[in-house]
């Protein structure tokens, strides 16, 4: 089918390849510029909901993605307060698509940033992401829905913008509240005021192009639009040249990549949990987070699920461990016997949601 062309959509994935890239170049762990799971891990340890020591640091990409996405809404007098949609079932979604990331490591978007960074492994999830994406369709298509949402008080709306300030707050003010990582991803992070300015930008564009790796693979499968899928081709492709210019990229390899691992059944089915995940929520954990800045009470639940999510994972030992070489010793990382069986438990309560959410109407 035709479509209108959305050039915001391929400006925002150039403007989100080069922020990656830059991130990297200013201090963030290697392909790493940007994830949403990543990110809200390392808050979620900075304010002690867990105790994982290399994953500590009150990230401000995310605080920026947030306040930019809110100051564009309000811009466009697209900010509307709403919610009301299954928010309890939202929560337990946005823990298991956190739960899912943690054992891929890393979000739909780092997925993409790690492809462009040379990790294979970051292929086989990509495989898993649009075989989950595919379940979630044929659930869509079933007549899966979480219900509609509807207005609210404004003060809804405000509600993650409000908690993206006080983080702010903390981070800026009181840091001595804050847990930081001495060592790990956690210890290694762009300057906090570059991090946040550069977040606010691409928090902006992504609202107004509506960017979503989900939602772009689905419109691609269901009504063959490709234009939000065109905006993580792009991302994918600034990354790429972005490294090479830098001398970052070594070929590609599944070899001690950056904090990931080539346990390939699980970077497999932790990225069929967050395909199938975002799908029954309707976007990805960038768009959740992009929503929950323009006032959707909905996706700012599924947001504290994810945070809540990183917390258990790493509480629980779910989360995936990254390969590592130490003094010519050799770790192969992978997942741990608690996160295989999470991993299979998650993947049989979506099928359990997803079957008893189908509308007799759809």
């Amino acid at each position: 089918m035709k479509n209108k062309i959305n050039v915001w959509v391929p400006v925002t994935g150039l403007a989100v390849g080069i922020a990656a890239v830059l991130l990297t170049y200013l201090g963030n762990p290697a392909n790493m510029g940007f994830c949403i799971a990543c990110f809200l891990r390392d808050i979620a340890g900075s304010l002690q909901m867990h105790t994982a020591a290399p994953v500590q640091y009150l990230r401000p990409e995310i605080i920026g993605l947030i306040l930019g996405a809110f100051v564009m809404s309000l811009a466009g007098k697209e900010f509307k307060a709403r919610a009301g949609s299954a928010p309890a079932l939202r929560f337990v979604l946005g823990a298991f698509v956190m739960i899912g990331a943690l054992i891929f490591l890393g979000c739909p978007l780092r997925m993409v940033i790690r492809m462009g960074g040379g990790d294979l492994n970051a292929f086989v999830g990509l495989a898993g992401f649009f075989i989950g994406i595919l379940i979630g369709i044929f659930f869509l298509k079933k007549g899966f829905t979480l219900k509609r949402t509807y207005h609210a008080a404004k003060v809804e709306g405000f509600t993650m913008p409000a908690f993206a300030v006080g983080l702010l707050i903390l981070l800026l003010a009181v840091p001595s509240v804050l847990i930081f990582s001495t060592e790990g991803p956690g210890s290694k992070h762009a300057p906090a005021i570059a991090a946040l300015v550069v977040a606010a930008i691409v928090g902006a564009l992504a609202q107004k192009a509506r960017l979503c790796m989900v939602g772009g693979m689905r419109d691609a499968v269901m009504f063959g639009d490709f234009n939000l899928l065109s905006g993580f081709v792009v991302i994918f492709a600034t990354v790429l040249v972005g490294n090479i210019i830098l001398g970052n990229f070594h070929g590609f390899s599944t070899y001690l990549q950056p904090i990931s691992h080539a346990s390939q059944l699980w970077n497999l089915l932790g990225m069929v949990i967050v395909g199938w995940g975002s799908v029954l929520l309707g976007g990805c954990p960038l768009r959740q987070l992009i929503l929950s800045g323009e006032g959707n009470g909905d996706s700012a639940v599924t947001v504290f699920g994810m945070i809540v999510g990183a917390a258990f994972a790493h509480n629980f030992k779910l989360a995936g461990a990254a390969a590592s070489l130490t003094d010519d010793v050799y770790s192969a990382g992978g997942i741990g016997t608690n996160g295989k069986i999470a991993a299979v438990v998650i993947l049989v309560l979506l099928a359990v949601i997803s079957f008893t959410n189908i509308s007799s109407e759809k």
